[in-house]
């Protein structure tokens, strides 16, 4: 064989090993990422008129798949209480794809999961349409509709209700929401002119990775107090009788800015505190004060502790933003930031989960959405079961905070989320939103106090100071007694 004969045959091995290597890529190593990607419709347009699997909530089906008696496209998704489920839902659009359960759980609605294979090779031999298993959701009904309701219409904010022993999400809303159906329509016309105008709204919760409670990063005010009450703890250089400086205000290192005190409480009356009356009446200086003292790193490795920087685990099926601790702050800047502001933020999910770690004895459960999964015969192929998450703290911190945050609302500034005859947990927060006079206002804490069994977070975007009080904790005092007198 001459040389160019050689070298022909070499190229034509070369070029033949390069393509079908790169098939192989394509089809097995980076099929599912293909598969998931979102600018890929080719999955849906496949899918978009099957009849998909049912997500149930206490039995009753939430979102299902309809015959359209037409033969060009024989289902049509179908969205029961549309705006009240948006949010953990999403939607199945053949043009704008899909978001929240509607996206993750699509393997399992369309029957194609591994999980499915002898549902599929039944299918097959039967002559039957393919058919998707259902999913029922953790979530209660009831409590739904009431979390729901307590945000008024026309106003932005979200209510995250868990059991912090568990993990399991009993309800979780916000408002603005919106119609799925509006977005599924097979009118394609319909479904552009519907997002056009809900794109329009502020803060509404259409994608959970930027908006709602699992997505929407906000200034978590003073709520945060609680990351820096177990950092002071933790460092063996605090302990519950320890005296904190509580000046009305303080002068800001490296600044001619000053830091004051919360207006609300009776921080005013005490020029120093203990931890139990600083978090009762929610003093800022105290903290500020402890974190310059503790240092950015210890404040920040604590909130990393409790989920801030971190997922939230595969059992929530939602995309998911953990919270911010920011980095490189200098002295102002750390004292702001340990008062959730700055450059702090959180979602109220995050939220939600620090308070499960510190009523759960310091650990953290992983969110769960998903309580079982069906197949086409009804039998279970999946029951997930409670999940360790982290470990945010130990026993003996989370059990002396959660002794401070029931001081909070017998004898602070959370005495609307008090329940008659049960021992409530909580703090609040009020975080300012640059001079406009408008907070965002939070609760977050857990019932019965010395036997957690439901945790509520509660907070509203853009309100003024008595307005977020009406909001907060007086709701969360509703879902508290509607959830544990069920």
């Amino acid at each position: 064989m001459n040389q160019a004969i050689r070298n022909a045959w070499i190229a034509i091995a070369a070029m033949f090993a390069l393509i079908l290597g790169s098939i192989s890529y394509v089809q097995v190593v980076d099929a599912d990422a293909l598969d998931s990607n979102q600018w890929n419709n080719r999955a849906i347009l496949q899918t978009f008129c099957q009849d998909r699997g049912t997500i149930l909530v206490a039995g009753q089906p939430i979102v299902q798949s309809v015959p359209t008696g037409s033969e060009t496209c024989k289902y049509q998704r179908q969205y029961l209480q549309g705006p009240l489920y948006a949010g953990l839902t999403g939607y199945y659009s053949n043009i704008y794809g899909s978001t929240g359960l509607e996206k993750s759980m699509n393997s399992t609605l369309t029957g194609t999961s591994d999980q499915l294979l002898l549902d599929r090779i039944k299918q097959l031999f039967l002559g039957q349409q393919p058919k998707g298993a259902s999913v029922e959701l953790t979530i209660d009904p009831a409590i739904q509709q009431l979390a729901y309701s307590l945000i008024p219409d026309g106003m932005r904010g979200s209510i995250v209700v868990t059991n912090p022993k568990t993990g399991a999400i009993i309800a979780m809303v916000s408002k603005p929401s919106y119609d799925p159906n509006q977005i599924a329509t097979q009118d394609q016309a319909a479904a552009q002119a519907a997002m056009t105008k809900l794109q329009g709204i502020p803060g509404i919760n259409l994608n959970q990775s930027v908006s709602g409670p699992t997505g929407n990063l906000l200034a978590p005010g003073s709520v945060f107090k609680l990351v820096d009450t177990a950092a002071a703890l933790a460092s063996g250089k605090y302990n519950k009788d320890s005296v904190l400086p509580n000046p009305a205000q303080m002068q800001l290192p490296g600044s001619t800015a000053t830091l004051p005190n919360y207006a609300g409480g009776n921080c005013y009356t005490q020029s120093q505190a203990s931890f139990d009356f600083a978090l009762e009446q929610s003093c800022n200086t105290p903290f500020a004060s402890i974190a310059l003292d503790l240092g950015q790193d210890a404040i920040g490795k604590q909130a990393s502790a409790f989920g801030f920087g971190q997922d939230a685990g595969d059992l929530l099926h939602l995309d998911y933003q953990g919270g911010v601790w920011p980095t490189n702050l200098n002295q102002a800047q750390l004292a702001q930031s340990a008062i959730g502001q700055f450059d702090t933020k959180a979602s109220p999910l995050q939220i939600a989960l620090m308070t499960d770690a510190i009523a759960n004895g310091g650990v953290e459960m992983k969110p769960s959405l998903v309580k079982t999964v069906r197949g086409p015969d009804l039998r279970i192929v999946d029951e997930p079961k409670p999940e360790v998450l982290r470990t945010s703290t130990t026993p003996a911190i989370s059990g002396q905070i959660t002794q401070w945050m029931t001081e909070v609302v017998s004898n602070g500034i959370a005495k609307g989320a008090a329940v008659p005859g049960i021992s409530v947990a909580g703090k609040t927060g009020t975080a300012e939103l640059g001079t406009s006079g408008l907070n965002n206002s939070w609760f977050t804490g857990f019932a019965p106090a010395d036997n957690p069994q439901v945790q509520v977070t509660v907070v509203m975007e853009g309100v003024d100071v008595i307005t977020g009080a009406k909001l907060t904790s007086p709701s969360a005092s509703k879902i508290f007694e509607a959830v544990l007198k069920k």
